[in-house]
């Protein structure tokens, strides 16, 4: 659904660049027409989008036939400036047919230029809508396959010879009628008349949702999809590996190095937090936010940068971390556990202080509000009164109530997880989510795209679950039961 509003082809992604080009010949541009639409066929694009259309009485019900992405889309635009399909149609197809009786043509010194002329006038057509466009590459056509060429026979004689004659000449008169006729037959009141049209479910969203293959029986047919909520993600553009896959072995990084990097945060800055709060507006707890706020306004991407340039290149005697990856490449498959273990730390410790670094400013200053506006309060001053220790007082009468704002902020970090890393993982080369998001959307692979973006949204929601757990933990009074 959505990879068809998105820009680019998924069919020609899919095949990387593999179509025909406008000079080859017959058997590479049928072939090319036949893996396109056998790959459109495997992508389920040759079903409608979805369960209805709301178009308008001109708009057909099945234009979808048109596997051409570019085409279609003309056709498009062609029918809402004419509104009349019966006439467009034929106009489309006499132009491929037109298509097809150049190829029979020989090509020679003689024909060569002008074949040129038509196979690029051919291609302009099936993306042209405007008359303007159209019927000046209808002349500049025209002229081409109306050209008469002078044959030398022997020294003497010599003949004229159009070698567009016969069959190309009355497909291009086809054409030119065709298209004369879809100006002159125009409808386009049908345009303006809304129409809803019921498809069925046998659409490109059904069975990207809920496949087509049997739901409680094994089906040996791979060509059957099981659908998304059935963890049939689909196929990646690029290699024909399924998304599944790509997830699988990208998911586990980007949720290790995040949960590492939100334990490590959270972990510091809370106690940092409840030290600033306890010593509120003296010298430490003012060097401490001033250092933080530097912390904070410092980019992550330019600090990774430096870190790469600084302390994982010899040029500045300081080599002592790997700069890419989470494993080097002389590491032996063989090797122990502590062996790997160190590797990793070593590969993954600069990425971490750039996760880490820019959240103590965040979460220990709403630590240490939260905090400041708890230890105001009256039970906290009773407390107090009664000659309870100070750490009694703070750990555990006032902390546990200044949690509720730190719990919100924790929801906020697990879609985080997975779009805070992309950057980082980007210039570290960490094969995550992140990355696998990147590549994504740099090559159009929708397919992971989506995934990815799903995904996002579905650790959105765990987290604000997790969050709402966690305020009934914190605090007892908050209760999602049914109250009596």
């Amino acid at each position: 659904m959505l990879s068809q509003a998105a820009p680019g082809d998924p069919v020609e992604t899919r095949l990387q660049g593999g179509m025909q080009g406008q000079n080859a010949g017959m058997n590479e541009k049928q072939a090319g027409e036949e893996a396109y639409i056998a790959m459109s066929k495997k992508l389920g694009l040759d079903l409608p989008p979805f369960y209805f259309s709301i178009t308008s009485q001109a708009m057909p019900k099945d234009l979808y036939n048109i596997y051409r992405k570019k085409e279609r889309e003309n056709l498009e635009r062609l029918i809402d400036e004419y509104g009349n399909w019966s006439e467009i149609h034929p106009y489309y197809l006499s132009i491929k047919e037109f298509e097809k009786t150049l190829f029979k043509v020989e090509r020679n010194d003689f024909t060569y230029e002008n074949l040129k002329i038509l196979k690029e006038g051919i291609n302009n057509l099936l993306v042209s809508y405007e008359d303007v466009d159209v019927s000046h590459e209808l002349s500049a056509m025209k002229e081409a396959i109306n050209t008469v060429n002078t044959v030398q026979i022997d020294s003497v004689n010599s003949k004229q010879v159009n070698f567009f004659y016969g069959a190309p000449l009355a497909a291009f008169n086809t054409v030119e009628s065709n298209y004369n006729a879809v100006k002159e037959k125009a409808t386009p009141s049908k345009t303006k008349i809304p129409a809803l049209k019921w498809i069925g479910t046998n659409n490109q969203y059904h069975v990207w949702l809920f496949g087509n293959a049997p739901w409680f029986k094994k089906s040996e047919d791979v060509s059957l999809k099981k659908g998304f909520i059935r963890g049939d993600f689909g196929e990646s553009f690029l290699d024909g590996r399924p998304v599944s896959s790509i997830i699988k072995d990208a998911l586990p990084i980007t949720l290790g190095l995040n949960l590492i990097a939100v334990l490590i945060s959270y972990t510091f800055s809370i106690f940092l937090g409840v030290y600033q709060s306890k010593r509120k507006d003296s010298t430490s707890d003012r060097i401490i936010s001033i250092i933080n706020f530097i912390l904070y306004s410092l980019p992550s991407f330019w600090v990774a940068t430096i870190f790469i340039v600084y302390f994982t290149t010899s040029e500045y005697g300081m080599d002592w971390f790997p700069t890419y990856g989470l494993f080097s490449n002389n590491l032996p498959e063989d090797a122990g556990f502590w062996e790997t273990t160190k590797d990793l730390g070593a590969h993954i410790i600069l990425p971490l202080i750039c996760m880490v670094y820019g959240s103590f400013a965040y979460v220990s200053r709403q630590m240490r509000g939260s905090m400041l506006s708890v230890l105001r309060q009256d039970y906290i001053r009773t407390a107090v009164a009664k000659g309870l220790p100070d750490k009694t007082v703070t750990w555990k009468h006032a902390f546990r109530n200044s949690l509720i704002p730190i719990i919100t902020m924790f929801a906020g970090f697990f879609p985080m997880m997975i779009s805070g890393s992309v950057v980082l993982e980007v210039i570290f080369s960490i094969p995550g989510m992140g990355r696998v998001g990147f590549d994504a959307v740099m090559a159009r692979n929708y397919p992971v795209l989506f995934t990815v973006l799903i995904f996002s949204a579905v650790l959105t929601m765990v987290g604000v679950l997790v969050a709402d757990i966690l305020y009934s933990v914190a605090d007892p009074r908050i209760s999602f039961t049914k109250k009596k």
